[in-house]
């Protein structure tokens, strides 16, 4: 059984739940971490070695250390990503001058008023739009920003797509969940028809995109809706498998979306482990994927969608091909099946 346990493509590693914001989605910025306790570049280095990280937080850029776990990621794989607030402009210019290579995805969760209301501080639209125009200007590839989609900001959410398009920048869209990396139990959508006619026109308008990858965000997206419908996931979650999250004191947890009142269990901690492959291969990992085969949440978080994206590629494929074929005759998308 051990022996079929293939090692992970992608990783998230939470280096920390520290934060300036004061998000409405988020409740990280109330129960940080101690910064004496959090995982050092050292104990990162003990991680595989992998196709894809993420580095999140809390806000990493408050990390005084964040070059050296960036220095220690790219030996671990050729694309890293930092996922940030925009808070820290000079420091994150500083860091993209050092690693031109590396990827930066920004916050934001709606145009100026709507952004700096749900992130709980003012100015907060301003730098995060400054930072990315200047990470443009220095000819920084892998940048664009992201969005949590509420109830207060879908209709936000077309107006970034098109400010993203004009800009040649990524976008990135999410959907509210509850979980313990939020800190939440109370996020829910109270508007679903509106909030997934909204996706249903950033479907559509990504499907028109000449660029494969956007027709396969729209996928994703097309998962959203299903979410918020309270519907199945559209592939298997295989948290645990092709992906991990590493949490500020060194835990290894399948995803980030786990509740306490369904279940919530660590796979083990880099800081006690032997070897890595020895936590992977272990008896309580085991035990950590057997709960994720069972779990019923049908969450859809990048995190864990885009891994099994990649590796059931033929079924969003199909989805594609299909949708692109619909437009192609003059029908209208079809996002029930």
């Amino acid at each position: 059984m051990k022996s079929a346990i293939s090692s992970p493509t992608d990783m998230c590693i939470i280096v920390t739940y520290r934060c300036p914001m004061q998000c409405q989605m988020c409740n990280i910025w109330q129960n940080p971490t101690n910064k004496d306790k959090e995982i050092t570049p050292a104990e990162i280095e003990k991680l595989p070695k992998v196709k894809f990280i993420n580095i999140t937080g809390g806000e990493p850029f408050i990390r005084e250390d964040l070059e050296e776990i960036v220095e220690v990621a790219f030996r671990k794989s050729p694309r890293v990503v930092i996922s940030t607030s925009g808070w820290f402009e000079e420091r994150i210019i500083h860091l993209a001058e050092k690693f031109p290579n590396i990827g930066i995805r920004i916050s934001i969760e709606g145009l100026s008023q709507k952004n700096d209301e749900l992130r709980g501080r003012q100015g907060g639209f301003d730098r995060g739009i400054r930072t990315l125009l200047r990470l443009k200007e220095m000819g920084i590839k892998d940048i664009g920003f992201g969005i949590t989609v509420s109830d207060s900001n879908s209709t936000d959410m077309l107006s970034l797509y098109r400010l993203s398009r004009s800009l040649g920048m990524e976008f990135a869209t999410a959907a509210l969940h509850n979980s313990y990396y939020f800190h939440k139990i109370d996020n829910t959508f109270t508007n679903k028809e509106e909030v997934c006619s909204n996706f249903g026109k950033l479907i559509e308008w990504q499907l028109r995109e000449k660029h494969p990858k956007a027709w396969f965000r729209a996928y994703f997206n097309w998962g959203l809706i299903n979410y918020i419908q309270g519907k199945p996931r559209l592939l298997p979650c295989e948290a645990g498998l092709v992906n991990f999250f590493v949490a500020p004191y060194g835990d290894v947890y399948p995803c980030n979306g786990l509740e306490s009142k369904y279940w919530k269990e660590s796979m083990g901690n880099i800081r006690t482990m032997s070897s890595f492959q020895d936590l992977w291969r272990s008896e309580q990992a085991e035990r950590v994927r057997a709960h994720v085969r069972k779990c019923p949440k049908n969450c859809w978080m990048v995190g864990t969608a885009a891994p099994v994206m990649k590796k059931y590629i033929a079924i969003p494929l199909r989805w594609v091909l299909h949708q692109k074929i619909q437009s192609v005759m003059g029908h209208p998308i079809n996002l029930k099946g």
